[in-house]
């Protein structure tokens, strides 16, 4: 029974150019070519002979232009990126003649890239690479970069790398070309051992002598297999290193990468990338420091005022004016406000609430105790007027104000005054002038209005029973509290109350005091303002992300080379993708941490300095969050441009 190959061409062509105006070339002209499992094939050829880009084709690092190549039967050319990705990786390992090692990575590292994308866990990478290192003679050469090493000593890492998945088949491209010729007996050395142990080796060299030593030597010429011979016995290596014994290839290059292990990895590479240009990272960094700080100490500003608008509009209310009689401009006695004019007011659709005011300080007392106090007469729905709930008890009705039923509501701190040491007065009696009233709640704690008494100093009792039994001599309110419908129609109510009293006064003998149109104007002044300081501080942001981006296109530019050396392992488009994703957000995040820092730095010299400032932690999280969003906007472009990139052309970039 004849077995099938591992790896069947049949009619493979490969053409280059063809356009932009540029001419086509075609380097392989229908290459037939079987390789079954476990041989040693040398593939010879002088330089240009197209046997580099045979190897390319033979690893799923380019495709054909025509013809089929099936590996176990499968037609590889309709392989997709990620799916010939995952036949490198589980299948393929890579031996280059320039090494091809990641000059930033130790010889262990090297070693487990492989298996980084195959998903093996960190411990298990660590301890096959160090054993393949072990049994390669490395023993002690694991936490030493490639530039530490010898030619020879770089090579057998390569040779470690193209194991450590199992390297079912190896391609060796000019494997000897850069040793010297004792390295290069070791290598070779290594190779035979390799397909004594049933790998499948295919070796590219221009070298007739290296060649000579395969099992098999098929010659290329001009694109062309011109001879396809068979060797005799192998030729034996003069290396005294012993063949290695390789650890059993378990299911790992079956499973998918796991994706933290795949981000740590990109965050280690990115830290060392960033040591590695510390004046091009900190300059970099700069622009997003600056704009993160900018955001926070802008916005603390801005809240800073905002709270204080916001402060003035929780005492004074969002809709309320305050009316009262005025002498006119023309002379004459000052206007009256009657309940007529009250009782016209209260019927305009742009009003909620009339509420007549009488108000003054008198004497109060309650056993022993009597205090001078503010008492405050108004009408059953003063709470909603001024958005003040009762902490305890009730408010009185509108039935006990007509019936002149002589209640009292303590202010929060009256009720301290008076009933010291009493958790709940209801029931008490107190003494407002010469009438008792009955205490049947308190008022939630207010503080006061700007410039005015404490609220919560004062006592509230019913208007008509006011008038009745306190302010006997009163004859008009003090003033009036007037609410508007809504914060929008607090100018309308205005004009509607204007129009009003001039039509039945026939002067302008009252004056309306807009306290809520003042404080909306000022708090949306306040607003727009912290918006325009957030914006110019947004714009230091975009300028640190068009920092970022152009730093991580010159850096795809610098890595070519790693790319391909991380796509010829095994690498997927979105396995680089994400690294430099998030080389990126890694840049912007340190961005971002060290521009809180600073923008809280900046604050506190601010406050100390007198100025209004308020921090707020969603303006933090937003400005970080932007610095965030900054490295995936403007890194995605240099991010893609490297998964994209073609793998034989990031091979042969510096």
């Amino acid at each position: 029974m004849v077995t099938p190959p591992l790896i069947e061409l049949r009619g493979v062509r490969k053409r280059y150019g063809g356009s932009g105006g540029q001419p086509e070339v075609e380097v392989l002209h229908g290459i037939d070519l079987a390789v079954h499992a476990g041989e040693f094939v040398a593939i010879v050829g002088a330089s240009g002979s197209g046997k580099s880009t045979l190897m390319n084709l033979l690893g799923g690092l380019d495709r054909p232009s025509s013809g089929s190549y099936f590996f176990e039967g499968r037609d590889v050319a309709a392989l997709d990126a990620d799916a010939l990705a995952a036949l490198r990786r589980q299948t393929f390992g890579f031996v280059f003649q320039g090494y091809h090692l990641i000059g930033s990575e130790t010889a262990g590292e090297n070693v487990e890239l492989p298996a980084l994308y195959a998903g093996l866990p960190a411990e298990e990478r660590a301890r096959r690479a160090q054993a393949l290192l072990d049994q390669l003679g490395l023993d002690g050469k694991a936490q030493l970069r490639p530039h530490q090493l010898s030619g020879g000593q770089q090579q057998r890492v390569a040779i470690a790398r193209a194991l450590m998945n199992g390297g079912r088949v190896l391609l060796a491209d000019e494997p000897t070309g850069a040793l010297d010729s004792a390295s290069g007996a070791e290598v070779m050395a290594l190779l035979h051992a390799l397909a004594d142990r049933g790998h499948t080796i295919v070796l590219i060299t221009h070298d007739r002598e290296v060649a000579a030593q395969a099992r098999r030597v098929v010659e290329i010429r001009d694109g062309c297999i011109v001879a396809d011979r068979m060797n005799g016995a192998p030729v034996a290596g003069t290396s005294p290193v012993a063949a290695p014994a390789l650890p059993p290839q378990d299911d790992a290059q079956a499973r998918r990468a796991t994706f933290f292990s795949e981000l740590g990895e990109a965050a280690r590479t990115a830290s060392r990338g960033m040591g590695r240009n510390r004046l091009r990272t900190g300059l970099t960094l700069l622009g997003i420091v600056i704009g993160v700080a900018s955001v926070i100490v802008m916005l603390a500003i801005g809240e800073g005022a905002r709270q204080r608008v916001v402060e003035q509009m929780g005492t004074l209310g969002t809709t309320i004016m305050y009316l009262g009689g005025r002498a006119p401009d023309t002379g004459g006695p000052p206007g009256l406000i009657t309940e007529e004019d009250l009782a016209a007011l209260a019927e305009l659709p742009e009003i909620a609430y009339v509420m007549p005011v009488i108000g003054d300080p008198i004497p109060v007392r309650q056993g022993r105790v009597e205090r001078q106090v503010y008492v405050f007469a108004a009408q059953h729905f003063m709470p909603d007027v001024h958005q003040w709930k009762v902490a305890l008890g009730r408010y009185h009705t509108e039935a006990e104000d007509r019936a002149l039923t002589p209640l009292v509501v303590l202010g929060h701190r009256a009720q301290q005054h008076f009933f010291p040491g009493v958790a709940d007065p209801r029931g008490r009696q107190l003494l407002i002038g010469d009438s008792p009233f009955e205490v049947i709640g308190t008022m939630a704690e207010r503080g006061a209005e700007s410039g005015a008494q404490s609220y919560d100093d004062m006592v509230f009792i019913p208007y008509s029973a006011g008038r009745a039994r306190v302010y006997r001599v009163q004859t008009q309110p003090d003033y009036t509290v007037i609410a508007a419908a809504s914060p929008e129609q607090v100018g309308p109510a205005e004009q509607a109350i204007r129009r009003v009293l001039l039509a039945r006064h026939g002067r302008e003998d009252f004056a309306i005091s807009n306290a809520a149109a003042r404080l909306q104007a000022e708090a949306e002044t306040r607003r727009s303002m912290t918006m325009m300081l957030g914006l110019i501080a947004t714009v230091s942001l975009v300028v640190g992300g068009i920092g970022v981006m152009n730093v991580m296109l010159m850096t795809v530019r610098e890595r070519l080379r790693e790319i391909g050396i991380r796509m010829a392992v095994g690498a997927r488009r979105r396995d680089v993708q994400r690294q430099f994703l998030t080389e990126a957000m890694l840049l912007t995040l340190a961005g971002g941490v060290a521009g809180v820092g600073v923008g809280l730095a900046v604050g506190i010299g601010l406050i100390a300095a007198g100025a209004a400032v308020v921090f707020s932690v969603s303006a933090m999280l937003l400005a970080f969050g932007c610095a965030a969003a900054t490295g995936l906007v403007f890194g995605f472009m240099p991010a893609r441009t490297a998964a994209r990139l073609d793998p034989v052309v990031a091979l042969a970039g510096e």
